[in-house]
């Protein structure tokens, strides 16, 4: 008797595509879009008196990114220990 659940090339072709897209999908940078080279702040996007970038980089939030980037890490670096992909990686 011959199965009937084999996939055909075309079912393996939506599969890698599938995945490809997948995989894709997740490159890129985190962060707002940005401007062209030629823009210039919109009038509406000025900051308000006293507010500077620091300042602002200094607020916890869920949508700051940066806050505690410049802050020391919390635990110790460890001892490095060997890892399969260390070869191709050059690490």
């Amino acid at each position: 008797m011959i199965s009937k659940n084999r996939l055909t090339p075309s079912g393996w072709a939506i599969i890698v595509l599938s995945v490809s897209a997948l995989a894709l999908g997740g490159c890129g940078r985190k962060g707002p879009l940005d401007l062209p080279p030629t823009a210039n702040a919109a009038p509406g996007t000025a900051a308000a008196p006293g507010d500077t970038e620091s300042e602002r980089a200094a607020q916890p939030s869920v949508f700051n990114p940066t806050y505690g980037s410049d802050a020391a890490p919390a635990a110790p670096k460890g001892n490095k220990r060997p890892f399969i992909l260390d070869p191709l990686l050059g690490n």
